[in-house]
């Protein structure tokens, strides 16, 4: 009872946690609309580009890159909910490795920033401008978004430790049985009023003890 009880708790939890992920994640997309509008409105022409701009006009790698992650994030934040509800091994593991390859990218690109003088040069050039507003964002307000990031990465490891704890936990034993009847005898000393079923053998009726048996079936020799 208590590992069921603990069991749901960690399932509620890391579905909470889960959905912070899935807000950040909708959050970027939203992000990633509105600066799509700003450049539609920025370029030059009688009619707004295409989703993908005209054919002349250079690729918002900035916008991009910032929608897919958000679309990524929405789909962890989907995968993560299903393996909370079916605790299943497969479905936790193939979430604990989105997340963590997730944590892997984020290091990697915190790490060029902050140990790289040039890692601007590593991004090819924005230019809807995008990105240098993004840039002088971070800087003016470095110590909000320091605490952002920190509380995201720190969501994330959280919702990995928590699907670890839910699979060593393992998943639901009752959910493997479709009726009562299918429960085998080694659980039965845990069922409370627990009466074993006896076995029957099919045959002739038989009343009264043997000796009375007995006596009617010579009488009724005798009577022949």
């Amino acid at each position: 009872m208590a590992l069921r009880f603990a069991r749901s708790c960690i399932q509620s939890v890391l579905k909470i946690v889960n959905s912070l992920l899935g807000m950040v994640g909708i959050a970027m997309i939203m992000y990633a609309l509105w600066m799509f509008r700003v450049w539609q409105k920025h370029m030059a022409g009688p009619s707004p580009p295409p989703f993908f701009g005209p054919s002349d006009a250079p690729i918002p790698w900035f916008i991009y890159t910032i929608l897919g992650l958000g679309i990524t994030l929405c789909f962890i934040t989907c995968s993560g909910h299903i393996a909370a509800e079916t605790a299943n091994g497969c479905c936790l593991y193939i979430y604990i490795v989105f997340v963590f390859l997730l944590l892997v990218l984020e290091a990697a690109v915190t790490v060029d920033v902050f140990l790289n003088n040039d890692w601007e040069e590593d991004f090819p050039e924005d230019t809807t401008g995008n990105f240098d507003d993004l840039k002088s964002f971070v800087n003016d307000n470095f110590d909000l978004c320091k605490w952002i990031g920190l509380s995201v990465v720190a969501v994330q490891g959280l919702s990995v430790l928590l699907s670890m704890v839910l699979k060593a936990l393992g998943p639901h034993r009752e959910r493997y049985y479709e009726s009562d009847d299918d429960y085998t005898p080694d659980g039965a000393p845990l069922l409370k009023n627990y009466v074993p079923q006896t076995s029957y053998v099919v045959g002739d009726p038989v009343y009264g003890s043997k000796s009375d048996s007995w006596n009617i079936r010579i009488n009724s020799k005798a009577a022949r």
